[in-house]
């Protein structure tokens, strides 16, 4: 193929994809079977890299993502991301539609839209190109994650036809659709990790992602509902919308125009019941007047917009029987009380359990078993128990008393002064704690052993073959071989993930250790502070409160962890096999003194560094950080919009306040 032919059949392939991406992601008709597109995007890629000189950024191959962003620079909003006033009653959306009358002198429509959970974003475009995809922010600026959003197939990269303006701004909503939230979910259970606690949150952390690949992965969508920009080519915001369909966009069908508030009481009414018939979360509807003229009459406020309004709809409450009350048994032994339920359908599925949290819910709401209880979904996994209907009460039914031994092995049951939940102190000797801890040593923040999930964990430890986590490394492929579902491939790649592990660098171990109230932050805080698992376990109480996040609670924690014989053994047996129990030599290398005996305070939006890298910077330096001012703060290092209780203090305090820039120069960082 010549370079002119293969030039041509990259055209026809990028603009062949871009159709079907358009009727698959935006349409939801699709004209062509997923293997087919596969076939065709393998070709394009293989051309592309063939012939580099023809490779656009807007090219469908760009879609699978692979770019990896250190750092979201901060970008000012063109126009300011409001946000909206909320309301959530029939009377105080009539006290909004007497307000608008007000203000209004001619007669007025408005248009209903769905008001999607997710993120909000705002998509730039110059000559039918996106260029910039920016985050809500604090609504004044937002974090730059265009690399991420071009992993959405329902963003186009770039606009069909030709009659869009030279440049505007779009804004929506990115979203995680219901069926992938649950099947990320799937395989995090499989992993031992944490669960994801609802495609809201799933969504913010996927955009914020340094991979984009992984992005890519996570299949997240994207709804627009506003077009702002100087030459629009209509003067109501629905004719705008509807134009932008045949741009390219992914326009909601269900957006609606109402005549009168009436009409938007019944479009209010009608979702509220067909919610959760979608594959998709919304919590409300947003109701904006239609004319651009109007909405500039009616002006804003200094937070948001006169002429639009958000209706949240009330969690859905359903009532039930209390059948049984049981307690789960978490990694690191904390108690966890569940309402075992009759089968009712609340939110669009059947629940039969809810979470009771702790004791101090349990005496506060007097839950019994044998009560009618009211159930609510917020959107949380785990449905909530949030009253109790009290004319229901059986006439001899007994107050709850909480259980005072471990569930799983008996142990008698401790709660600590400060804490909420009680916990079982077996850590060693608990069943559920055993293969919570040795899921969490696996799991990818930690050991990354992803082959080593919880359902071959638990096998594992049904067969005595571990134990603990020292166990993990003594495994052989005769142990694993009869294993259910363990074929000689499987068998191999675990064996191999294991042996990689013993390379996974000093503060990911730390984490891994699973010690109690040490979370992935503290623990590399830890490693960086002690340098050696040795000096770790040596370190008392002062030591420990010195290194930034350790309060006594945690100190005692680390401290007892040690005391442990058990856990001295494991780490031992550890060493043993070759894990690394010190920074490496390239850690050490970016670690300094520069900043010793320093304590800072870092608030505000940055524009040349990420808050987290600032802190991150301030501890390789051997500065603290910490999370107020007080009289042993040295330098608030502050950026724009920072908090003014912490800049008053500060004055007060006479603290010294520094800009990133003259940070960097105490540290000899090159901006």
């Amino acid at each position: 193929m010549t370079k002119e032919q293969a030039k041509t059949r990259i055209e026809e392939l990028s603009k062949e994809l871009d159709e079907h991406n358009y009727r698959y992601y935006v349409l939801s008709k699709p004209s062509i079977s997923d293997f087919e597109f596969d076939k065709l995007l393998e070709e394009l890629n293989k051309l592309e890299k063939e012939q580099p000189e023809f490779l656009k950024s807007t090219s469908p191959t760009q879609r699978v993502g692979g770019q990896i962003t250190k750092e979201f620079a901060s970008v000012k909003h063109k126009y300011p991301m409001l946000s909206l006033g909320n309301t959530y009653s029939d009377e105080e959306l009539k006290d909004f539609d007497d307000r608008v009358k007000k203000g209004l002198s001619d007669s007025y429509e408005y248009v209903c839209e769905l008001k999607f959970d997710g993120v909000a974003i705002g998509l730039t475009y110059k000559r039918g190109l996106l260029m910039q995809a920016v985050t809500r922010g604090d609504g004044e600026q937002g974090d730059d994650v265009t690399a991420n959003v071009k992993t959405i197939r329902s963003v186009p990269l770039q606009l069909r036809g030709n009659d869009y303006p030279d440049e505007f701004e779009i804004r929506g909503e990115i979203i995680l659709p219901r069926k992938e939230f649950d099947a990320i979910n799937r395989e995090r259970e499989e992993l031992g990790d944490a669960l994801l606690a609802n495609p809201r949150n799933a969504a913010s952390g996927t955009l914020k992602m340094q991979d984009s690949s992984v992005v890519a992965s996570r299949n997240l969508d994207c709804f627009l509902y506003v077009i702002m920009g100087e030459k629009l080519p209509f003067k109501t915001h629905y004719n705008n919308l509807e134009e932008a369909k045949k741009w390219g966009f992914r326009i909601s069908e269900h957006m609606k125009k109402c005549k009168d508030i009436h009409a938007v009481l019944d479009y209010i009414k009608e979702w509220d019941k067909k919610r959760h018939t979608l594959g998709f979360d919304i919590d409300g509807v947003v109701i904006k007047i239609n004319s651009f003229e109007q909405q500039k009459a009616l002006g804003f406020t200094a937070k948001s917009p006169r002429w639009a309004i958000s209706y949240k709809f009330k969690a859905e409450q359903v009532s039930t029987l209390l059948e049984k009350i049981t307690y789960q048994v978490g990694r690191t032994g904390s108690i966890t009380p569940v309402a075992n339920l009759k089968p009712v359908l609340l939110a669009g599925t059947v629940v039969k359990r809810a979470s009771l949290h702790n004791a101090d819910i349990i005496e506060k709401l007097d839950v019994r078993l044998g009560d009618t209880v009211y159930v609510e979904k917020g959107g949380e996994i785990i449905p909530k128990i949030t009253g109790v209907d009290l004319s229901k009460r059986p006439a001899h039914s007994q107050k709850t008393l909480y259980c005072t031994h471990c569930p799983e092995c008996n142990a008698l049951l401790v709660r600590e002064e400060s804490e909420a939940n009680h916990f079982c102190p077996n850590e060693t000797g608990c069943p559920p704690q055993i293969k919570g801890k040795i899921e969490h040593f696996v799991s990818r923040k930690a050991m990354n052993i992803d082959s080593l999930g919880g359902e071959t964990i638990a096998a594992l430890f049904e067969k005595k073959l571990i134990t603990n986590v020292a166990d993990i490394y003594d495994l052989k492929k005769e142990d694993l071989l009869p294993l259910e579902r363990m074929a000689e491939k499987s068998v191999n790649n675990l064996l191999k993930g294991i042996e990689e592990s013993k390379q996974v660098s000093f503060e990911r171990l730390v984490y891994g250790l699973g010690i109690r109230h040490v979370g992935e932050t503290t623990a590399r805080k830890l490693a960086y502070a002690f340098k050696n698992i040795e000096s770790l376990m040596k370190s008392g109480t002062e030591e420990l409160m010195d290194v930034g996040d350790v309060g006594e609670v945690i100190a005692k924690s680390i401290i007892a962890h040690f005391q442990n014989r058990k856990n001295l053994e494991i780490i031992g047996r550890l060493k043993n096999k070759g894990l690394k129990f010190e920074l490496s030599e390239q850690a050490l290398a970016s670690k300094t003194d520069k900043l010793s005996n320093l304590s800072f305070v870092v608030s505000g939006v940055f524009t040349r560094f990420s808050r987290d890298q600032l802190k991150s910077l301030i501890e390789q330096n051997g500065g603290k950080n910490t999370g107020s001012v007080s009289s042993k703060t040295n330098y608030l290092l502050a950026g724009e919009n920072m908090g003014p209780e912490k800049l008053k203090k500060a004055e007060k305090l006479g603290v010294k306040l520094i800009t990133e820039e003259e940070f960097a120069k105490m540290i000899g960082y090159v901006l």
